[in-house]
């Protein structure tokens, strides 16, 4: 078999999932508004769009979702921004995995892989214009979560954390020597 055609799955690890738990353990917590009709309509007006004219707002592609315009989290710690309108943006698959956490102006005209730069997106200025008038126009909630839940019940929902992700290293271990017996009884 040509190697040109066959490439190995990447190996999986238990500890590679780290930053899925923390999601979870965030987004587990974050409030979500919904939109009266009126702040729908006002937010797709700002952005330049209708009901029937919506689309990805950094590239223009079939929207599939709406994505968190300022990241919930920040260098594995929440941000306090929740799940409402004036922090949600529609957006492409593309377009929401490929921003992540980032800012999405650095974003946007960056250099990642599926960046709306990087994909020669024609319209990029008047998108970045509108953008910008989303984010000088909405001021989006932020909540400073210990503050409201408390300081005790929020470093038990952290300290779960810990142990949840000391427990994950345990099992890489366990599983790392699983799997040297595994190749060790087969090769």
């Amino acid at each position: 078999m040509p190697k040109d055609v066959f490439r190995m799955p990447t190996p999986m690890k238990i500890t590679g999932r780290t930053s899925s738990i923390t999601n979870a353990f965030v987004n587990g917590i974050i409030p979500t508004i919904e939109p009266s009709e009126e702040e729908l309509d006002d937010v797709l007006r700002t952005l330049g769009m209708t009901r029937e004219t919506i689309c990805c707002a950094y590239c223009g592609d079939k929207y599939t979702e709406w994505d968190h315009f300022r990241p919930l989290i920040i260098n594995k710690a929440p941000t306090g921004y929740v799940s409402e309108i004036h922090n949600l943006v529609p957006a492409c698959g593309k377009c929401n995995q490929s921003k992540g956490n980032k800012n999405w102006k650095e974003w946007m005209l960056g250099d990642a892989k599926l960046s709306p730069k990087s994909r020669g997106i024609k319209d990029l200025a008047a998108r970045i214009e509108r953008l910008s008038n989303f984010e000088k126009k909405y001021t989006p909630l932020k909540v400073d979560f210990e503050k409201v839940v408390g300081k005790e019940l929020w470093s038990s929902h952290w300290e779960n954390h810990r142990k949840l992700i000391e427990m994950m290293k345990s099992c890489q271990k366990k599983a790392d020597e699983i799997k040297d017996k595994i190749n060790n009884g087969i090769y």
